[in-house]
């Protein structure tokens, strides 16, 4: 398998180096363990000369408009956090180039594979056009503002379509590479996951804070903060608006815009996330803690944390010791 890592001005270092010690690691292994010659040419390619990391490091790159198509294109983050940072990194005449250049290695036949912020610059090519995605999920309001014909889930780590596949935040740089490993061999793809110590998730709704999302608009930040003082009732769009001096129609209008979801949704997603901070504090019994977020009783929240996190409560609370 023949793949490019695309790096620019300011690449998330992690997010070009993870994959590198994937691809490196799976060729080293299959030459030891398996007997295999090693089956990933990996070359970091760049549309200028110098090219330095966010953190300040010198990556020496190949002219990503030499040879011919790979297999596969990466697109890795550029290390911006922020909508402030990341609108005037995409509009940089490298990047413009780079949107350029992955258009032309998708038409040429290769498939193309985005993480993190990385998604950005694939969306910006319209390949992701009626297509679904995710991306990071801090980013998400953003993303579906600008990108409003990509289908996005942000819940999703990894989501593959005709076009390549897309993958989460920051470390989903490593599910990525590790599922790009797993097309050409699973057992390779095993075998690397439990050396580096890298399992490849499923999902990001583990890891969503849903108050930070709530900040990208004022309607639904107001909305967010009256969730929070009223968790343990029942939950009325109507009661919901009319709290808001807004209307129904509008609350579920902004809602599905920003967060891609229905302010009912967004209720219990808010409702899951006290109960998990509740249950990892110990200081309440299940029951009580379904009381206190508007559960019948402690067996409804069990499921639900079960369905919404992939952990029950024994999990969630061993993840602080």
């Amino acid at each position: 398998m023949r793949i490019f890592i695309l790096a620019l001005e300011g690449v998330f270092d992690t997010g070009l180096t993870g994959p590198l010690d994937i691809f490196s690691s799976a060729n080293s292994l299959s030459r030891a363990l398996q007997g295999s010659p090693p089956g990933f040419e990996v070359s970091v390619v760049g549309v200028r000369r110098k090219v330095r990391s966010s953190q300040g490091l010198t990556i020496p790159v190949v002219d990503a408009a030499s040879g011919p198509a790979p297999d596969w294109v990466i697109v890795p983050a550029l290390k911006t956090v922020t909508p402030e940072t990341l609108l005037p990194a995409l509009a940089r005449p490298d990047v413009r180039q780079a949107v350029d250049r992955i258009a032309e290695w998708h038409a040429a036949g290769s498939r193309i594979a985005a993480a993190c912020v990385g998604t950005y610059l694939l969306a910006e090519t319209g390949l992701l056009n009626g297509r679904k995605a995710t991306s990071t999920w801090s980013l998400a309001p953003l993303f579906r503002q600008r990108y409003p014909g990509v289908h996005l889930d942000e819940t999703q780590m990894l989501v593959p379509t005709d076009t390549g596949v897309t993958a989460g935040s920051a470390m989903g740089h490593l599910d990525l590479a590790l599922w790009l490993v797993r097309q050409a061999s699973p057992q390779l793809a095993g075998l690397v996951s439990r050396f580096l110590l890298a399992d490849q998730r499923a999902s990001q709704a583990p890891y969503i804070i849903p108050n930070f999302l709530a900040q990208a608009d004022p309607v639904v930040l107001r909305f967010e903060r009256w969730c929070r003082e009223h968790l343990s009732e029942g939950f009325t769009l109507q009661g919901a608006a009319s709290a808001l001096a807004t209307s129904p129609r509008s609350l579920q209008r902004r809602c599905q815009a920003i967060l891609g979801k229905s302010p009912l949704a967004y209720f219990q997603d808010m409702r899951v996330e006290r109960a998990r901070a509740l249950v990892r504090e110990r200081r309440l019994s299940l029951d009580a803690i379904a009381t206190e977020v508007g559960y019948v009783d402690a067996a409804t929240l069990r499921t639900l944390l079960r369905q919404r996190l992939g952990r029950g409560v024994r999990e969630l609370r061993a993840e602080l010791r």
